[in-house]
């Protein structure tokens, strides 16, 4: 049994690596998304691109767009309640946020609503997390499919332009964003 386990989280583990590496290898390869004339900086998913905008709805009902948030560094989280690593990251989520929100630093979670079994589980989740920061339902996934997102959780550090300066895939922990959001502007 304990074999069979090992086995199966070794092929996961590939399974993850291997659409990590094509979807890499496919951005890098055609490089450019689009141009933006604000800044001259071209948008896509790669470190020093500028992050694609997005709007989706909130637990409320409102319409969040990341670029509600520039001018201040964006944590974008890609999560799901199902996931093990996500709920291990959450209190460091919800801890950074509070003590950095007064910095200009933001944390946006969006769930992956496609991938959860229920997704009235999002709203119970969140509760019983007491998770104050943004939260935002990736209903059709397409913001998944943007941003390319193959593992759980996966997240991206903007700038205060809204450039992408670091990506993470795996749970991280508050010293880790720490240092991350220290060394950007």
């Amino acid at each position: 049994m304990k074999k069979s386990m090992i086995a199966v989280l070794v092929l996961i583990g590939l399974v993850v690596y291997g659409g990590y590496d094509y979807f890499h290898k496919s951005s890098s390869e055609t490089g450019k998304i689009a141009e933006s004339g604000e800044a001259n900086l071209e948008t896509g998913i790669l470190k020093g691109q500028l992050a694609p905008d997005f709007a989706l709805t909130d637990l409320q009902g409102n319409t969040v767009h990341l670029s509600d948030f520039k001018g201040k560094k964006v944590l974008v989280n890609f999560w799901a309640t199902w996931c093990p690593p996500c709920r291990v990251e959450m209190p460091h989520m919800q801890k950074f946020y509070e003590d950095y929100q007064s910095k200009d630093v933001v944390i946006l979670g969006v769930n992956l609503t496609p991938t959860e079994e229920n997704p009235d589980n999002v709203q119970a989740f969140v509760k019983e997390q007491q998770l104050t920061f943004p939260i935002v339902l990736d209903k059709e996934g397409e913001v998944m499919q943007t941003y390319q997102v193959v593992a759980y959780p996966t997240t991206f550090l903007l700038d205060s332009d809204g450039v992408i300066r670091e990506k993470f895939q795996g749970a991280i922990n508050y010293d880790m964003m720490k240092e991350a959001v220290s060394n950007i502007k």
